[in-house]
């Protein structure tokens, strides 16, 4: 009872250290690994920035000698392919590592249980399973673009008391407070990329940075669903495109010397498929995946909520409710479908709850 105890202690931190890395370290999963070694931890490593190193790679590198004989706690089945940089599984062995835990096989092809296999194979004792929850929530990204070629999307909703997101006129107005705020710049910083809708873009004239202290840096790529490229260069997203990545998605047929400007000014446009009355978002969606983006976190406004529920594109949703309300003249916060087509559906369920503040945070899991 007391090494099951142990072996779960260590596996929860070794989650947690994979969450420091989260919105950081794709197109590779953010991974998190411990060394033990007769009860002492002597190694902790994470996926650094841009996917490299690895976390195994670093959780060894901080032991060292002391990883002769000692377990491996990790996130995700160590690699056995030749990538950018050498199989883990082989550093694991060269370490001396007598004992991996891995909360997860890998989904991903070049890996799958292959791994695992050559750690077994090299007479390592290995055992899988342990907090594998916690762990396909924590790589629900990487899942998804190896198994659908799309990533992880989390819609962002910030609502009144009665279920509306903006003014009469489609006018913007603060709804949540500033802890829930606070809370949205953390979700950008832990996720690889942000999208909205080129409606949104023109009314809010967001930044859609991280601007907590100390975290400026963590923000993701600024992403727009623009089909004829309406796009101001004079947008303060455009602006900053220097600092902060923005890539723009195009339909086939928007005028190129619309993308040539935005372009010119340090915007990537990437051209993708249109659908019925825009652009196609399951193609959108892949065109991110094919960059790398395994975790899209979207601020939309009702229309394109209203689109990517329809489409089933919606993997969580995080529902922020301010006690307040805005009246019947309000804009619905889901384009012609109240918000209970989400929160009540019985294709997702609760997952988490928690108080910002005056405000009422839920996170709802597709089923």
């Amino acid at each position: 009872m007391d090494s099951f105890a142990d072996d779960l202690r260590y596996m929860r931190l070794a989650l947690d250290l994979g969450r420091r890395g989260l919105g950081n370290a794709w197109p590779n999963p953010a991974v998190g690994a411990v060394i033990v070694n007769d009860g002492v931890i002597v190694g902790r490593g994470w996926t650094q920035p841009g996917g490299r190193p690895h976390a195994e790679t670093e959780a060894l590198r901080r032991a060292g000698e002391a990883a002769t004989g000692a377990t491996l706690y990790v996130t995700l089945e160590p690699c056995s392919h030749h990538g950018k940089t050498p199989p883990c599984a082989d550093a694991v062995i060269a370490a001396g590592i007598s004992r991996v835990v891995a909360a997860l096989e890998d989904p991903n092809p070049e890996v799958a249980g292959q791994g695992l296999a050559r750690l077994r194979e090299a007479g390592i004792e290995v055992e899988t399973g342990l907090c594998e929850e916690g762990a396909r929530r924590a790589h629900a990204g990487h899942i998804r673009r190896i198994r659908d070629g799309r990533p992880h999307v989390t819609l962002k909703l910030a609502v009144s008391a009665d279920g509306k997101s903006g003014l009469a006129g489609r006018r913007p107005v603060q709804i949540s407070g500033e802890v829930a705020r606070a809370r949205v710049h953390m979700m950008r910083a832990m996720n690889d990329a942000v999208l909205i809708g080129i409606g949104t873009a023109l009314a809010d004239q967001p930044l859609l940075t991280c601007r907590l202290p100390g975290l400026q840096k963590r923000s993701p790529v600024r992403v727009v669903l623009d089909s004829k490229l309406r796009l101001p260069v004079e947008h303060s997203l455009v602006e900053t495109a220097r600092e902060t990545p923005l890539w723009v998605i195009a339909a086939p047929d928007a005028p190129v010397d619309k993308e040539k400007a935005l372009r010119e000014a340090g915007v990537e446009v990437v051209r993708s498929g249109r659908g019925e009355g825009g652009l196609d978002l399951k193609r959108a969606l892949s065109a991110l995946g094919e960059k790398g983006v395994s975790r899209l976190l979207v601020e939309p406004g009702p229309i394109l909520a209203a689109s990517l529920l329809k489409a089933e594109l919606i993997d969580e949703a995080v529902v922020i409710r301010s006690p307040a309300a805005l009246g019947a003249a309000a804009i619905d916060a889901i384009e012609g479908l109240p918000l209970k087509a989400l929160t009540d559906s019985l294709k997702f369920r609760i997952a988490a709850q928690d108080k910002l503040g005056a405000d009422q945070l839920t996170v709802y899991e597709r089923i």
